[in-house]
Formats: C-alpha cells, structure tokens, sequence
C-alpha cells in the first residue's frame, strides 16, 4: 500500500467541527420532510375543527408543495447573491414563525396560507444546504458520504413523521405537529452561525423573475383545474385553467431555451439519462406520497385506528425506504443501473396493485405489506437515480442538475396528492350522491366532516351515512391504487427503453 492510499481514508474521515456542521445542514431536511408526511394524520383533526371542503383539505396538504418546488431554483439563485448561509438563517426564522401560525390558524383559508409561507420558507433550506455542503467538503469521499447522509434525512423525516404526529394527536390538539418544527428552527439559528461558514457565487447571473411568473402561472391554474373537476365536474373554469396552465408552460421553457442564465437549465434534459432519471423521481413521489396522504386517513377514519397505531403501520415501510436505500449504491454496481430501476419501480407497482384489494372492514395487514412493497422500491429506485442525475450532467451544470432534481422531488410529491386525491375526492363525491336517500351536503365535502355529521344524526340514519363514506372513500383508495400503478408503469417502460437504449450507444 502506498503513502497515497494509506492517506486517502484520513482524507475522507470528518472533523468534529464537520460533524456538528452536518448535523446542521441535515436538520432543514428533517423539517421539510416530517412536514410533507405528518399533516396526513392531522386531517381528521383539522377537518372537525376547520371544516373546509374538500378542495380546501386538498390546498391546505399540497399548498406547501407547489409552493417550495415553485421557488426551489429561484431561492438557489437568490443564495447564491446575499449568501447561503445568510439565506438559510432567513428561511429557518421564517419557518419557526409560519409554523406558528399554522397550528393556531383559526379558519381553513388561514392555514392555507399558513401552510404557503412554510413552502416560501422550506424552499430556502434545501438549495442553500447543498450549496453550504459543498463548500465545506471539499473531499470527493467526504462530500459523497455528506450528501449520502443528507438525502438519509428525508427518509429518517419521512419515518419519524408518522410516529411523532400520531404522539402528538393523541396527547395535544392538530396544531401541535407543526409546532414541532418551531424548536428545530431555532436550533439551526442559533447553530447555523457558529458552524456554517458563508458562501455565496462571485459571478451570478441575473434572476429570471419572468420564469418565476411562468412557472406558477403553469402550475397552480392546472391544478385549480384539475380540483375544480374532480369536484364540479366538467366546466368551462376547470378547462381554461388547465389550458391556461399549459400555455404557460409552454411558454416557460420557449422562454428558458433563449436565456443566457435560465431560471432552470431545459438543455439537460436533452441528456438520456437524466430526463428518464427526473421522470422516474417525479413519478416515484407522485406516487408515494399521494398514497400516504390517502393511507393516513383510511386507517383512523375507516379502519378506526388511533393516530399512533396507524403511524406504528407505516413505519416498517418507512424503515425498509431508509435501509433499501443504504444498500442501493451497492447492488447498481453489482446489477446495473437499469436493473435496479425496473426492479425498484416493479415492487412499487406490485404495492399499488395489492391496495386495490383493500376492504372497507378490514385491510390493515394489506396496507403494511403493500407501503413496505412501494418503500422498497422508492428507496431503491431514488438513491440510484439521484445519484444517475447529477452523474449524467456536466460538470458545469451540477447545480442546476441538483436543483432540477430537488424541484421534480416536492413537484410530484405535491401533483400526487393534488391528482390523485382529486380522484378519490370525485368518486368520495359521487357515491354519496348514489347513496340510497342522498347524503348531508357537508359530509360529501371529506370523510372526516362525514363522521363529524354522523355524530349529530340519530344513531341508526349515523351509522348509514358512516357506511356509505367509508365505502365511497375505499372505493375512491382503491381506484386511485389502480392508477398509481398504471403510472408507475408507464414510468417503468418509458425508463427503461431510454436507459437501455442509451446503454447501446
């Protein structure tokens, strides 16, 4: 062994001093993390409390989503001239006090607001902690573990939500899983200062804010139109804002091919397997995610679980994400990258094709083998393609493939919930319309106001309208597994053709 290979692992060994930075770094990710899996189980809570239609649960869950994918790259570019460090310390006093006014919103309109300053902040954490990381892990080795351990984070997040929220919903009221984020927030202002060095780029181009504009403007009239369908059926509103959308996103990316310094770099996607890459994450969280905001509420409201023990269900599945993902780097290099993508994709669509056999009295040994089967192949699937995306772009262009990359993960966890849940929603709607003498208009608004208008009926015409809201909302469970599959499939032929075909080349 050489002097060279003997110093190579120092090399790679973090001080204490890193250590401590890196602690920092990962607590954002925790925070955004925990956020998006969490509010699924406060929902029964929240609709009792708040009582807001089912377009209204549907913005108050994926609100926070749309807006931190929407300004990802723009807080990235805005770092990147004040200082990440500066920015990072902004945004986690900004999430500390929207955190606060989410749990003690008084009507569903305010914590739709709420919930839309916790994305303007969220989306300040995530760019400046990758940009402060790569500054302070110069290392190849030390950077590759850092980075490893802060995409951990999300898992670890995304584990510990469901068990901590379902603590707090059983000993506080709704408002206290976002309290939670108050003290981690404070942790990173006071941390970030002693141990983050700043940085910022000493050649910045100029902002997009037109592509900012745009890009919102593409995103939230579809979704509104999409919401407006599923709960008013077809109208003129629902297809102009989802045309509306469409031509701003068209002219979003005219807009970004003829920039010298685009808000979002649309030439990588001309690279094979990144674009198949980016395709497979955005479907990957579209799907999960879309199936946890679903899960939480099958499990308490139809099943009747407690919070706790429906959290306890999801975790194992949680747990297999975090463990897939450790082992994912590994068996690439054993099998292949195109391998590890089909096979990951392939356990998730098995997962979406066991919930469509879930039952409205029994199901929940169903539901924990089907998530573990969709983590396994989510932790699988993102380890390898995170890792394939910033691989595949120039050097160069990391950044912008990162921010790409980060952007297409909360985009499709927020269309999940948005499309998907606008499924369950219209068919939820549509059988209590069927049901035998009709249904209160408020309980066809969301399965939660359903069991708060039971509680007011006479005992016998109560437990009618539960019956027929737990089997309109399995029914809408079931067909929104269906689709997630089929989706996932598509992903998996559409992967699958690119990366072998580029693999020919």
């Amino acid at each position: 062994m050489t002097d060279a290979d003997r110093a190579a692992p120092r090399r790679a060994r973090l001080t204490g001093r890193q250590w401590a930075a890196l602690a920092v770094l990962v607590l954002p990710v925790l925070l955004i993390s925990i956020d998006m899996t969490v509010l699924g189980f406060a929902v029964p809570f929240l609709s009792e409390d708040l009582a807001p239609t089912s377009s209204q649960l549907l913005w108050i869950v994926d609100v926070y989503g749309f807006v931190l994918a929407g300004l990802l790259v723009t807080m990235g570019s805005i770092a990147d001239r004040i200082g990440r460090r500066r920015l990072l310390i902004i945004g986690a006093a900004a999430f500390a006090a929207a955190s606060v006014a989410a749990a003690y919103a008084p009507t569903a309109e305010a914590l739709i607001a709420a919930r839309a300053l916790l994305g303007l902040a969220g989306a300040t954490l995530m760019p400046t902690t990758l940009g402060l990381m790569r500054n302070l892990f110069t290392d190849d080795r030390q950077r590759l573990f850092a980075i490893a351990v802060w995409g951990t984070g999300f898992s670890a997040g995304s584990a510990a939500g469901p068990v901590l929220g379902g603590w707090l919903l059983e000993h506080f009221w709704w408002g206290s899983v976002f309290l939670m984020a108050a003290p981690v927030s404070l942790a990173v202002l006071v941390a970030a200062p002693l141990l983050l060095p700043e940085s910022r780029n000493a050649e910045p181009g100029p902002v997009d804010w037109g592509g900012v504009v745009l890009s919102f403007l593409a995103m939230f009239p579809f979704v509104y139109g999409v919401k407006s369908f599923a709960e008013h059926g077809l109208s003129a509103v629902a297809v102009g804002a989802i045309g509306l959308g469409a031509v701003a996103a068209w002219l979003f990316v005219r807009r970004q091919r003829r920039l010298d310094h685009p808000l979002i770099d649309v030439a990588l996607f001309g690279l094979r397997r990144f674009s198949a890459s980016i395709a497979t994450n955005f479907t990957i969280v579209f799907a999960l995610i879309s199936s946890l905001f679903l899960l939480t509420q099958y499990l308490q409201l139809v099943l009747g679980y407690s919070p706790m023990r429906a959290g306890l269900l999801l975790l194992p599945g949680m747990a297999v994400s975090i463990a897939a993902g450790l082992v994912a780097v590994r068996l690439s290099e054993r099998f292949g990258l195109v391998r590890i993508i089909v096979g990951g994709l392939g356990f998730v669509i098995v997962g979406f094709g066991a919930l469509a056999f879930i039952g409205v009295e029994s199901g929940a040994l169903l539901v924990v083998g089907a998530f573990v089967l969709i983590s396994v192949g989510a932790g699988l699937v993102q380890t390898v393609t995170n890792d394939a995306i910033i691989a595949a772009a120039p050097a160069e262009r990391a950044g912008a493939a990162a921010a790409i990359s980060e952007t297409a993960y909360e985009l499709g966890g927020a269309m999940g919930v948005a499309l998907l849940g606008s499924v369950a929603t219209g068919i939820y709607r549509s059988e209590l319309d069927a049901a035998p003498g009709g249904a209160p208009e408020a309980a066809k608004e969301t399965l939660g106001e359903a069991a708060h208008v039971a509680e007011t009926l006479p005992a016998e015409a109560g437990e009618a309208l539960m019956d027929a809201a737990r089997t309109a909302f399995t029914d809408g469970l079931r067909a929104t597994s269906v689709i997630g599959a089929v989706l996932v499939a598509v992903a998996l032929v559409f992967v699958g053709r690119a990366l072998r075909a580029r693999a020919a080349e």
